[in-house]
């Protein structure tokens, strides 16, 4: 609290800094849920858990922006960021267990430049992922823990949840064309110093990736093809040391009052891992997007297949997100909504060479979440 506190004065003491300084401006939102959460986990068509659960949580985001002049600007996020024991943040979420300790951490924090026909940025850029799942695909192409009743894998906008929808990186972009072009050289990791056993050395041993898109309008339709090239080792949930590489294409239609939002990503890797694993992995996301008024929902379905040493094993899944926003009051200085939602995600594993059983998981999440922004 006495951090939080603090967080809260340092704000306040630069909002009303000197009329040289920049100018400041700070906005957030802080919203309660409560969630009923169903689970079911079949091993080789075998009912093994059944767990039904409610719990309530709360989030609360601060979030300041300074414009500098001449195109130069700063943000930062705040929220709690903290994760647990696969190093796994909650999305800024605090679920209410009596004593848990609700910080307020650095989640995002950029500057850069905006200018006429580009701009450039550099810091913890925010990904914007529950509506561009590249990196979703990329970073958990295989769902780990599917026998263990709380699997970890590529559904329920797993980046905006696991890695707070942001990554360390260099963003430039700029009119090309009829469109406009990005490039970001993101950091995913740095968890190697000096020499070792591995591919490269030194420097290069922390985990480097290049993503490139480019958005740009046929008639009335906005397409954006995209790619996530590793340029050195990366580190996932399963394998470590790996250089996957991921590509596909967004695609947002209008039709009347409603938009229709189309995503195709592919994934491969082809790789040796810090481990010593032959890693051959390759898989593809879909999915089908839907929006009117307040309305929004989207299906997800993805397949990989795993060949690491000789294996030959699937993963399915199917993801689905609705909700209805419900505008309760609404003002200059802010407003205060109530949004139902429902969440199903169901996977499987399976098991080819029937070396090991197969798995069937389900898990439906209902939640109404409160939020006030202001």
């Amino acid at each position: 609290m006495k951090k939080m506190l603090s967080l809260a004065a340092m704000f306040a003491v630069l909002a009303y800094a000197s009329p040289a300084s920049a100018e400041l401006k700070l906005s957030g939102d802080a919203s309660m849920r409560l969630r009923g959460q169903f689970e079911d986990t079949e091993v080789n068509d075998n009912a093994t858990t059944n767990t039904d659960d409610l719990n309530f949580a709360y989030r609360l985001r601060l979030k300041a922006a300074a414009d500098l002049g001449n195109g130069y600007f700063v943000k930062a996020l705040l929220t709690t960021d903290t994760t647990n024991n696969l190093g796994l943040s909650a999305g800024g979420w605090n679920t209410v267990t009596g004593g848990e300790d609700a910080e307020l951490d650095i989640s995002q924090l950029y500057f850069g430049r905006m200018q006429e026909n580009c701009h450039w940025m550099v810091g913890r850029l925010p990904l914007n992922s529950v509506n561009n799942p590249i990196f979703d695909l990329t970073l958990y192409p295989i769902v780990y823990g599917i026998g263990s009743g709380s699997p970890v894998g590529l559904a329920d906008t797993a980046v905006a949840t696991y890695n707070m929808d942001r990554v360390y990186g260099l963003n430039y972009g700029g009119k090309l064309g009829s469109g406009e072009a990005n490039a970001t050289l993101v950091v995913f990791d740095n968890n190697m110093r000096g020499d070792h056993a591995g591919e490269g050395n030194g420097i290069f041993n922390d985990g480097y990736a290049l993503h490139l898109s480019y958005k740009d309008k046929l008639g009335e339709v906005t397409v954006e093809p995209q790619a996530i090239i590793s340029l050195t080792n990366l580190d996932g949930l399963v394998y470590q040391g790996i250089t996957p590489n991921t590509f596909g294409l967004n695609m947002t239609v209008p039709a009347g009052d409603a938009k229709i939002g189309m995503s195709a990503l592919y994934t491969a890797c082809d790789d040796t891992s810090d481990a010593g694993e032959e890693v051959d992995y390759s898989g593809y996301l879909l999915r089908l997007k839907g929006e009117v008024g307040n309305f929004l929902a989207w299906v997800d379905y993805n397949q990989t297949s795993d060949k690491t040493d000789g294996k030959d094993d699937d993963y399915d899944n199917l993801f689905v997100w609705a909700q209805y926003k419900f505008n309760v009051y609404e003002s200059a200085a802010g407003s205060f909504s109530l949004t139902p939602t429902v969440r199903y995600w169901a996977a499987g594993y399976e098991d080819n060479d029937g070396n090991s059983a197969d798995v069937d998981y389900s898990r439906l999440r209902t939640e109404l979440v409160a939020t006030v922004t202001f």
